[in-house]
């Protein structure tokens, strides 16, 4: 069994950026695919970033292209997520997740971190 725990969320005012880490715990030899997911109030969640297991391939939802960026920190097991010219559209709260090689299906899920971005 993964553990997965975000953490980096916070209020921020509209055009900061803000940085989120997912950090996995537990059985880290499982390999996964890891994705960034957000769930704003009244929407459903949606996909935002995802970084390939070993070649550390990047994927974006289009929305996100060129202001969010996913990288892995290898030495701390961590999947970063850097956000920037933040929003009040991007207020949510932000999920990671880790994803089954096939499909990119969600496969377990962190606990979330929210973010809240103020006009």
């Amino acid at each position: 069994q993964v553990q997965l725990k975000e953490s980096g969320g916070g209020l921020v005012q509209t055009g900061a950026s803000l940085k989120l880490a997912c950090t996995a715990s537990g059985h880290t030899n499982i390999r996964y695919h890891t994705g960034w997911f957000r769930e704003a109030p009244g929407k459903e969640r949606e996909f935002v970033a995802a970084i390939e297991w070993s070649t550390d391939t990047t994927h974006y939802a289009d929305s996100m292209k060129g202001r969010f960026f996913i990288s892995r920190d290898h030495a701390k097991n961590t999947v970063n997520l850097q956000m920037t010219n933040l929003t009040p559209s991007d207020t949510a709260v932000y999920y990671c997740a880790g994803l089954r090689f096939e499909g990119f299906s969600p496969q377990f899920w962190g606990q979330g971190t929210q973010v809240t971005v103020s006009s």
